[in-house]
């Protein structure tokens, strides 16, 4: 059974890589849907998060990384698939995340949402933190996966003064 991991992983993080290995052991096959934006405005553009994630998935079979527009449903239906990956760290996750797999059931009955909770050591990391402590020279290098690293450091680079 393939379940689907949806996220904007702007920037992934190794929580998001610590819930996709988790998920691909629970579900042998799982796929990394990876959203557009819609209200939110990337870092990284749809291309360079995919490009980023799937070499930080490098090794691990029966994973594949896709973008994606429009609602998560609408995905699933055209992905052919029922199962909703997500991971939780903190009571607020829960709230919103509970509220998503009410409203995408709503949208289809057929979709199952299964929570995964972080692992310890990645419970308080978020890409909003991971960007923000990056944007100010700090070393995130503990947080995300090199290829993230790498394109983080190219991206939020300080710029010299003349």
């Amino acid at each position: 059974m393939r379940a689907v991991y949806p996220g904007t992983f702007d920037p992934f993080t190794n929580g998001h890589l610590d819930v996709a290995r988790r998920g691909l052991k629970l579900f042998g096959s799982l796929t990394v849907a990876v959203a557009e934006g819609g209200k939110k405005t990337p870092l990284f553009p749809l291309k360079q998060r995919i490009l980023q994630i799937r070499s930080s998935l490098k090794g691990l079979s029966g994973v594949r990384v896709e973008g994606f527009a429009g609602t998560l449903v609408s995905y699933l239906e055209e992905a052919d698939a029922r199962v909703v990956l997500r991971g939780l760290r903190t009571l607020s996750d829960y709230d919103y995340e509970v509220q998503m797999a009410l409203f995408n059931r709503q949208l289809d009955p057929e979709v199952e949402t299964v929570f995964v909770v972080a692992s310890p050591e990645h419970a308080a990391v978020n890409s909003g933190l991971v960007k923000e402590v990056a944007a100010m020279g700090q070393d995130v290098s503990g947080l995300v996966p090199p290829a993230v690293l790498k394109a983080l450091k190219l991206r939020l680079r300080p710029r010299r003064k003349k």
